[in-house]
């Protein structure tokens, strides 16, 4: 007679491995999910994209013969994690960009022509200076003579600079046709890519780096008189 008991009791013995190893696998995901920054999980779950900016945020356009000029003001707020990294003397990064699409009734708008401004705030902790440079090109690629630095007394006042902008030309004429509607769009964000390599991995995901403006208007080329 023939028994086959041994390999019932082996494949049992397999189930039972099988389960302890998907048990311990499920306890492991769940230990690393725990570990995560409640921001963190929040980024994973839902991706945060650009917040409009506050009610007393404020943008004008102005066309003239020599271009298109963007007046605005907004309203900013350092997170805490920012002013942090800051008074410890880790430099942070800005960007302004305006884009300038054409209207199109047959398809998405088509842009035309975009403008960038590069910020550098940093702070001196031995002199207990602020430090704003602005530059219209990526900061690595800048020579002597093409970043404008100011200094500061305090963060407010810094800030209060950097919130403002004055007749920043956006476009040259020939980028806008008389009778053509445009919309042009202003943003505001961290450069996070910016950041000391150690700084950037650890801010990944993080809600408390989050500073993202985004406002828009149109713009209606009038023929000149």
């Amino acid at each position: 007679m023939v028994f086959s008991t041994p390999c019932c009791t082996s494949a049992r013995l397999e189930r039972l491995g099988l389960r302890r190893w998907l048990a311990l696998l499920a306890l492991l995901l769940l230990c690393c999910a725990l570990a995560l920054p409640t921001g963190a999980r929040a980024q994973a779950a839902a991706p945060t994209s650009p917040q409009p900016p506050p009610a007393d945020s404020t943008m004008q356009l102005e066309r003239s013969d020599d271009g298109v000029y963007l007046s605005a003001t907004l309203a900013l707020a350092l997170p805490s994690l920012v002013e942090d990294a800051l008074h410890k003397g880790i430099a942070i990064y800005f960007v302004t960009e305006a884009e300038v699409a054409r209207e199109r009734w047959y398809w998405s708008d088509k842009q035309v022509v975009r403008a960038v401004r590069y910020l550098r705030l940093s702070y001196q902790p031995l002199t207990r200076r602020w430090r704003l440079n602005v530059s219209s090109a990526p900061f690595e690629q800048t020579g002597l003579g093409v970043v404008l630095g100011q200094n500061f007394d305090d963060l407010d006042e810094v800030l209060d600079a950097m919130q403002r902008i004055a007749r920043w030309k956006i476009a040259e004429p020939s980028a806008v046709t008389a009778g053509t509607r445009y919309r042009v769009q202003l943003g505001f964000r961290i450069d996070l890519s910016q950041l000391p390599r150690p700084l950037h991995i650890g801010v990944l995901g993080r809600s408390g780096w989050d500073l993202a403006l985004l406002r828009s208007q149109w713009l209606v080329a009038e023929p000149s008189p």
